[in-house]
């Protein structure tokens, strides 16, 4: 059966968006050498790296000044703005003054704010947390900018990660008792 020109501009269309996926895919490996935490609303990251002028407007407006730069051996990435949650996370400001403060689009604002939006994901680890041995404690919920939407604790002491409600900003990942932390961040575009 002959393929007709709505069926031929569609399997075009199909092939040639899954050869510029796979070249997007595969220059992102090469350029993209580490995986840093981004302000809330980074573009995605090849985009994030075009997009930003490492102008700084971001740092300044950050409350807890959260907002770094990345050193000048970053490579591409040398100059541009992350978010290390270990040495202080983003406290989950509600109007996102570092996106207003951006005046390329490199951060944008999420159409419904925090609601529905992930800087990262977050993961408990049981064997290291102290209520899996018996003794209580709370910090990690009770340190959570969004509440019980996102973090609480269980009738058996246990925290319960509520991925819908989560947005991955780090504060109870800062705030846990334990050492090494009994919460991990991973950025979303591992």
């Amino acid at each position: 059966m002959p393929f007709n020109s709505g069926s031929r501009r569609d399997l075009l269309g199909d092939t040639i968006g899954k050869w510029l996926q796979q070249m997007v895919t595969d220059t992102e490996q090469r350029v993209v050498v580490r995986r840093y935490f981004r302000p809330p609303g980074a573009l995605p990251e090849v985009g994030f790296l075009a997009a930003c002028t490492r102008c700084g407007a971001c740092l300044p407006v950050c409350p807890p000044q959260a907002i770094r730069t990345v050193p000048a051996d970053g490579g591409f990435a040398a100059g541009t703005p992350f978010i290390e949650p270990a040495v202080q996370p983003c406290t989950v400001c509600p109007d996102m003054p570092c996106v207003r403060a951006c005046p390329t689009g490199a951060l944008t604002l999420p159409s419904e704010g925090w609601r529905g939006y992930r800087l990262a994901s977050l993961e408990l680890l049981p064997e290291r947390c102290v209520t899996y041995r018996g003794t209580p404690c709370r910090v990690c919920a009770d340190s959570c900018p969004i509440g019980e939407t996102a973090l609480a604790i269980d009738d058996t002491g246990h925290p319960v990660i509520r991925i819908e409600g989560c947005v991955g900003c780090g504060v109870c990942v800062k705030a846990c008792i334990t050492s090494p932390s009994s919460l991990v961040l991973t950025s979303l575009e591992a």
